[in-house]
């Protein structure tokens, strides 16, 4: 079990090294091309929520957050004994959420660098970090997660 809150490490490592790369090596607003014009690093920072809502928000952050940790640690131990994947998706979110709560406590702001373009719809894609691409993968896991034992459980029922 203690093995996947090593996830969660390597998310949190992983997210707070790339957000000082970028404080360190970029000016504000810098924009590096990656694949011009569909993928780039630009540095920016976000005072709110995904997306940018809730800007200055930071003591409503700062409640929730802990409320979110505490509730994927509980589920973690509780309901995700025995499922890895499950495991996997939780402890994702949490180093996801940890790494964007350092970022809170520490700058009052979240550090975002990762700008991409999709050309097929033409969408300026909302710039992200490492957290953030955490949290969203660990999402779709769990939604996965769902799915597929929604499925099972059907079959059983037959």
């Amino acid at each position: 079990m203690w093995k996947f809150y090593g996830l969660a490490a390597v998310v949190i490592a992983l997210d707070q090294w790339t957000k000082w790369l970028v404080v360190k090596n970029m000016e504000y607003g810098e924009r590096i091309s990656i694949l011009d014009p569909y993928i780039g690093l630009l540095s920016h920072r976000n005072r709110g929520a995904a997306w940018g809502m809730l800007q200055g928000q930071i003591g409503l952050f700062t409640v929730v957050t802990i409320v979110v940790i505490i509730g994927i640690i509980y589920y973690f131990h509780k309901e995700a004994k025995g499922k890895p994947m499950f495991q996997s998706a939780l402890m994702l979110l949490l180093g996801g959420a940890i790494g964007n709560f350092i970022d809170r406590l520490w700058r009052n702001e979240v550090v975002d660098f990762v700008d991409v373009l999709i050309p097929i719809i033409n969408y300026d894609f909302p710039i992200f970090n490492v957290a953030d691409a955490a949290l969203s993968i660990g999402v779709v896991i769990i939604i996965l997660f769902i799915l597929k034992e929604e499925r099972a459980e059907k079959k059983k029922v037959k």
